[in-house]
């Protein structure tokens, strides 16, 4: 069966939608996020060529750009591609940015050294398309994935799940436990390597790294 494409379900922003998305990052929520990424990336060699997917407006491909890293990035939406652009540019960057859907990227096997998959597989509704995406990162990648999720074993997540259960507050992310990515992630020949949090068993927000194994 057929991997369902990420515009049947992905958010679609114009380019003031994606202007808002971009001034509504909270300044420490943001430099909490790139610790974590800081964090995953000393399982990641240097000198790797980094694919960010999906880029968004760049703030992750900044943050690897100024560590030293060959970094590209794909995303489905062109304005935030735009904005990627524009905020990279200005950082002295060159290298590529390409609309690309996660679940068919269209690079040939093994094409990037690490993949970076940031704050989006959460939106991912069913395990049918959360096995898609794994599998076309895993694809893609050489070495390593490193893949943010939603851990259902935190209490923001817990209290997430009660808001909307009360109907205070509309669902609007999905958990993942990790034995399921293990799962995921095995099927494809990749293994665990770390799994980060800011604070585990408090904030749900994880940071995964796998390895293609040897």
């Amino acid at each position: 069966m057929a991997a369902i494409p990420m515009s049947a379900f992905a958010k679609t922003y114009d380019r003031e939608q994606a202007r808002r998305y971009q001034e509504s990052k909270k300044p420490r929520k943001h430099r909490a996020e790139m610790q974590l990424v800081e964090r995953a990336l000393a399982f990641v060699p240097r000198d790797a060529r980094v694919l960010d997917v999906p880029c968004g407006y760049g703030r992750v491909m900044q943050h690897l750009h100024t560590r030293g890293y060959r970094v590209s990035g794909a995303d489905l939406s062109e304005p935030m591609l735009e904005l990627a652009r524009a905020n990279l540019s200005a950082s002295g960057w060159s290298g590529a940015l390409e609309r690309r859907d996660l679940l068919a990227l269209g690079y040939p096997e093994r094409s990037f050294d690490a993949l970076i998959c940031f704050r989006v597989f959460h939106h991912l509704p069913d395990r049918e398309t959360r096995q898609a995406a794994v599998s076309e990162l895993c694809r893609v990648a050489a070495g390593q994935v490193l893949l943010s999720y939603i851990s259902p074993d935190s209490f923001s997540s817990r209290l997430a799940s009660l808001r909307a259960a009360l109907r205070l507050k509309p669902p609007g992310r999905h958990a993942t436990a990790l034995v399921e990515l293990q799962g995921y992630f095995g099927r494809c020949g990749f293994q665990l390597v770390r799994d980060l949090a800011r604070l585990h068993l408090v904030h749900s927000l994880h940071l995964s790294v796998w390895e293609r194994k040897r």
